[in-house]
């Protein structure tokens, strides 16, 4: 198979998408860094169809670790519910300096 030659048009775009600001973690609103989890608000197994949320590794695990499947459904892409939740806004406190490219290990869920 034969490679395609780059454009100045190819290099346009590749700066273009460089250049742009970064998009925030959904829920921590970080800058994103290097590895970014794709979330759906409600789960594609309890009938989510909208698009997919920007998130940190770290922020997509701990969000799964303390809601369900179910409980997602329910609150959906209602950010501020998550964030009020107490061991949410415990862990946002606690990741709100740390670097974007910041990952450990999550606990197993309860």
């Amino acid at each position: 198979m034969a490679r395609r030659k780059w454009t100045d048009d190819d290099y346009e775009a590749l700066e273009a998408v460089e250049a742009a600001p970064a998009e925030p973690c959904w829920l921590c609103a970080r800058p994103l860094g290097a590895t970014i989890d794709r979330h759906h608000p409600v789960p594609k197994s309890k009938g989510g169809k909208g698009g997919q949320v920007a998130m940190h590794p770290i922020c997509h695990s701990t969000l799964h670790l303390n809601f369900t499947n179910a409980q997602l459904a329910r609150i959906g892409d209602d950010v501020a519910r998550y964030r009020e939740e107490p061991e949410m806004a415990k862990f946002l406190e606690w990741i709100a300096d740390k670097d974007p490219d910041f990952h450990v290990r999550t606990a197993k869920r309860k």
